[in-house]
């Protein structure tokens, strides 16, 4: 049974600004996303605020499936866009998003995500 549906659109020239701020930059880098998603997007070259824009949008659009925007029930970091080589993008959660999930009985997430230079989308399915 679905809980909940989450989309979100990111603009990917916003997400570089917002990353490449030189006062700034670092601290947003740090507070939306994990070490391991940080470490994926920098593996990406060009195409690597591309995959920090989906992520971005991954994250918002999960927040959208639980029903709970970012705040006391989910944090950014709380959030996380794991991927294995030859997988598909998969939604883990962490922390009090993890027990808001389990305590709502959500067993399972299901995640797309597309980009163009331009724009990312996720979409997020919540299963209960």
């Amino acid at each position: 049974m679905i809980f909940g549906i989450g989309n979100d659109l990111a603009e990917v020239e916003r997400v570089r600004v917002a990353l490449e701020r030189p006062r700034t930059g670092r601290r947003f880098r740090e507070r939306v996303f994990t070490a391991g998603e940080q470490a994926y997007c920098e593996r990406r070259g060009k195409g690597k605020y591309q995959s920090y824009a989906a992520r971005f949008a991954a994250k918002e659009a999960t927040m959208k499936a639980l029903g709970r925007g970012w705040g006391r029930a989910v944090g950014w970091r709380d959030v996380e866009v794991v991927r294995q080589r030859g997988s598909r993008p998969e939604i883990v959660l962490h922390g009090k998003a993890k027990a808001y999930a389990a305590g709502q009985r959500i067993r399972r997430f299901h995640l797309a995500l597309t980009h163009t230079a331009t724009l990312a989308e996720a979409q997020v399915i919540a299963e209960l």
